[in-house]
């Protein structure tokens, strides 16, 4: 790689994002297909040792052709906050979606004096791209509101086209086993095996078979006379964004990917069992004995059912790559794979999300574009996933454009040197019941509350403690680390907004980094 390059030569995109910003040429943009999973932590193939046997070979074929980030988190281990927050490219508390109600489930409508900043897709709507939504990506119910075709908390400006599915989910024909205690739109933890062959209607099934369609009539379009470009944007770049739902539950998936995981073969995490005794009571709320009530046989069945979901979930995925091949669109199309949070499958005796540990606010992130230098590499930077905003406008050859406002910064950097670190780097997350996050390279501090006191904190060494079982934030010795790490989430919380009355302006340097970040 010739190091006066750059980014633009190293991802073999250098007529794309250097091409100008005239309307007349617009077309010679990259596409760009961004597929958000939903409730999917990073229990698949390309982020655990080959010898669990997670079958995905879709999102191995995707993170082979690109580059994969290992530490990448969500900004609300929530569908609602986090969707807003990635298409927004502003923090929960900026941008004033903290909950899924469909009346503040987008940030134009929670917060008036954002109703001009357009989401990602209305950014790249405005600047002469062909934009496409396929099921959830804002929030939507599931499995409500997709049984009864609504688009939820969707942003319609985003769109030049949007496709509201119809799917069956707890109506699917057949025996809904119901795991856990509770209710979740009729499916706390639930499973469905389908009989291969009667899965056409479920939703991803459904999604990708849409999806494939406006691929096939984007590719069949020709590049528009400049002055006779009609209102379908003919010959100009797409930006499809495609809303799988599962792992979400229900966990429904037909039996050949159930094969893979028999129930008896799944382990379960070994948890201390005083885990739970140093922690919040905040931290507490989603554990197996408060919420779910399971026993060893369901835990086993539902985190057999969740890998079931995802292999399922990877299938289609692998439609919408062949399709890309099959249509002669790779050459010319950038791929996004994330999902909008991470997963408790047991950890810390917790189920669902809602909770900070890292099961729960880490996801997967997967981009590649064509003729990548780094494909097939891993960035174990710390990032966010309000980065994406500003990542995509950049590979769009529009970042000159982007928002001012926009709190995350671009990922290019990493693409083009995936082994770059950054120690000051950090992600900061907050949820519900007043919690916030942040995790830096070294640790991760919880609070609870507003008070910084020991009783509401979380502090894990990550170097020494991955799975987060020991709480430090009580241990005397470490109360200088804990004082340094304070310091650091009070600095990133006031520029994510935490404590301001109305939206923050941006924030420089990205991720807050700080001179305390060393901690």
């Amino acid at each position: 790689m010739n190091p006066s390059c750059g980014v633009t030569c190293t991802l073999g995109l250098t007529l794309l994002i250097g091409a100008t910003e005239a309307v007349g040429q617009v077309e010679e943009r990259p596409n760009i297909l961004f597929v958000v999973s939903d409730d999917l932590n990073t229990r698949i193939g390309p982020y655990v040792d080959p010898s669990l046997e997670l079958h995905t070979p879709n999102l191995d074929r995707l993170a082979a052709a690109g580059v994969r980030f290992t530490r990448a988190y969500t900004q609300f281990p929530v569908c609602g906050p986090a969707r807003a927050s990635f298409m927004s490219g502003l923090y929960p508390e900026t941008n004033g979606v903290t909950g899924n109600g469909f009346e503040t489930a987008n940030h134009r409508i929670a917060t008036p004096s954002l109703a001009d900043h357009p989401t990602l897709g209305g950014f790249v709507r405005e600047r002469g791209y062909y934009t496409a939504r396929v099921s959830k990506i804002f929030h939507m119910g599931v499995p409500g509101g997709i049984e009864r075709g609504e688009a939820g908390s969707d942003d319609p400006d985003s769109w030049d086209y949007a496709v509201n599915l119809i799917a069956p989910e707890t109506l699917t024909p057949g025996n809904l086993e119901k795991l856990s205690r509770g209710d979740h739109y009729g499916s706390n933890f639930s499973r469905m095996i389908l009989p291969d062959g009667a899965e056409l209607t479920q939703a991803d099934v459904l999604a990708a078979d849409q999806a494939i369609a406006i691929l096939e009539n984007r590719a069949g379009r020709k590049p528009p006379n400049a002055t006779n470009r009609t209102k379908f944007k003919e010959g100009a770049p797409f930006f499809l964004a495609v809303g799988f739902v599962r792992p979400h539950v229900p966990l429904i998936a037909p039996e050949r990917h159930f094969t893979h995981y028999p129930d008896d073969d799944v382990d379960l995490p070994v948890v201390p069992s005083d885990d739970l005794d140093d922690v919040p009571e905040g931290a507490k709320r989603f554990s197996n004995a408060a919420r779910f009530g399971m026993d060893t046989t369901q835990q086993r069945k539902s985190i057999a059912a969740y890998y079931a979901s995802i292999s399922f979930m990877d299938e289609q995925l692998g439609r919408l790559l062949d399709a890309l091949e099959r249509l002669d669109l790779h050459s010319n199309t950038i791929v996004v794979f994330t999902s909008d949070h991470g997963y408790n499958l047991g950890e810390h005796t917790s189920w669902q999300k809602m909770n900070l540990w890292e099961e729960s606010v880490r996801v997967p992130l997967i981009i590649a574009a064509p003729g990548m230098a780094n494909a097939g590499t891993q960035s174990d930077a710390i990032v966010e996933l309000i980065d994406l905003y500003p990542t995509l406008a950049e590979m769009s050859g529009l970042g000159s454009q982007a928002p001012s406002i926009l709190q995350g910064e671009s990922l290019l950097p990493l693409l083009e040197s995936p082994a770059a670190t950054d120690p000051n780097g950090a992600a900061y997350t907050i949820t519900g019941s007043n919690g916030a996050s942040l995790r830096t390279d070294r640790w991760r501090y919880n609070r609870w509350g507003e008070d910084a006191t020991g009783a509401n904190e979380e502090l894990y060494d990550h170097d020494n403690d991955p799975t987060e079982y020991r709480n430090l934030a009580r241990d005397p010795s470490y109360r200088s680390v804990l004082d340094r790490v304070r310091a650091q989430f009070e600095q990133m919380r006031s520029d994510a907004g935490g404590k301001r009355s109305g939206p923050a302006a941006g924030r420089a340097g990205g991720h807050a980094r700080s001179d305390v970040s060393n901690a």
